[in-house]
């Protein structure tokens, strides 16, 4: 259990903290707790940057172990996608019945199916042999997926009153489903050999 991975266990119990904090919030409510708002933002922030300093130190110090390579993904998928799923509660509708995170079932459907067709083809181009590193178009979409749950955390915060937050919100999301999909086109194209290969046999 070297540094790195004691950074990633960190960042589970982080992941589940920050999840317990969207379970018990109530839009109905949201008045009164904005604090679980603003406390949920600081966690997810604090659990993001986490991410990159458990890598950065894990390639520096050469600390790269088969734990870390299971664990990382995992919790990432756990904060991630928890919070998609999460965001669909009815805790999170508005009088209207709709969602005040400005989050629709569609679009986590797309993203769970993402993330699991992705896991199938890493582990199948693997067990080919073959190279599966992440490419730019997953990083990017990573990126966008971490700045719309906190795009949405704020703009269910002290910052719900300003229009332009949630006009913005609205944009950001669709950028994320977006490149959500166009990584799935990236990460076939990727596997296409070792595809091709299992059919000729």
């Amino acid at each position: 259990m070297n540094l790195p991975n004691q950074i990633t266990t960190a960042r589970l119990f982080l992941s589940i903290g920050f999840l317990i904090l969207l379970g018990v919030f109530s839009w109905k409510h949201q008045a009164q707790q904005i604090w679980i708002m603003d406390t949920a933002f600081v966690v997810f922030v604090i659990a993001g940057l986490s991410d990159i300093l458990d890598g950065h130190l894990a390639r520096k110090h050469n600390q790269i172990t088969a734990f870390g390579r299971i664990l990382d993904p995992f919790v990432d998928k756990v904060l991630v996608l928890g919070a998609f799923v999460m965001f669909l509660g009815s805790n999170f509708n508005t009088v209207e019945g709709h969602s005040a995170s400005g989050i629709e079932a569609w679009m986590v459907i797309i993203i769970i199916a993402r993330e699991l067709l992705v896991s199938g083809l890493r582990g199948f181009s693997e067990s080919q042999g073959k190279s599966y590193a992440a490419n730019w178009w997953g990083k990017i979409k990573m990126l966008l997926q971490s700045i719309s749950i906190g795009w949405i955390l704020t703009s269910l915060g002290r910052l719900s009153k300003y229009e332009w937050v949630i006009y913005w919100r609205g944009i950001v999301i669709y950028l994320m489903v977006f490149f959500t999909v166009v990584s799935v086109i990236a990460y076939i194209m990727a596997s296409k050999d070792a595809l091709s290969e299992q059919t000729r046999v």
